[in-house]
């Protein structure tokens, strides 16, 4: 299932739409702009550092960024060269986002020591409302909050969740938009060198 939010539209607008599609696996169209690749410019930890780079696909190397966590600490992608990763997109109101979250937790809490890395980055949300869904669920990889939702535009995020798998070496070996199942997720792992045979 797949989260998506539409731009400039009111809440019961919002509301309406979702019923009109009416079933849980109905999306909601996002309709934002495709942007290039930007480059933000810097100030303090909350805004983001972009690398220009083209459209992220399985096979290419993922686009470089620097975001601030959610306890102000830079965490910039070229400094996690080396590392297995998993850029997992979402937000708070995404239903299927808090439905993948444990799993995501529970998968890294069996991988960490193998050295995989979550980045959980969060679409344009404000801090304490980040936060407080966090606590709530337990979570304990990386939170990274992408004020502008530049990020989300240098991946061309268009629903939520949507997760990137990146090997050591930078590339991009998976791509997922939407909740993934467990032996969906083991698989990407295993791609990116965690677990599996």
């Amino acid at each position: 299932m797949i989260a998506m939010r539409p731009s400039g539209l009111s809440t019961a607008a919002l509301v309406l739409l979702g019923l009109v599609l009416g079933s849980a696996s109905a999306a909601v169209i996002w309709l934002r702009p495709v942007q290039s690749a930007v480059e933000a410019p810097a100030q303090g930890t909350s805004t983001p550092i972009i690398t220009p780079a083209p459209a992220p696909v399985v096979g290419a190397t993922a686009p470089s960024f620097a975001l601030a966590t959610l306890d102000g600490k830079r965490v910039d992608l070229r400094a996690l060269r080396g590392t297995p990763l998993v850029l997992n997109f979402w937000a708070t109101w995404c239903e299927p986002c808090r439905t993948e979250m444990p799993l995501l937790q529970s998968h890294y809490e069996a991988g960490r020591s193998a050295g995989l890395r979550i980045l959980a980055i969060n679409f344009d949300e404000p801090e304490p409302q980040v936060r407080s869904f966090v606590d709530e669920l337990g979570l304990t990889f990386d939170i990274l909050l992408d004020p502008g939702a530049y990020v989300q535009d240098l991946y061309r995020v268009r629903g939520y969740p949507t997760t990137f798998f990146v090997d050591a070496r930078g590339v991009i070996r998976g791509h997922k938009v939407g909740a993934m199942e467990a032996s969906e997720l083991e698989a990407f792992l295993a791609d990116i060198g965690i677990g599996g045979p």
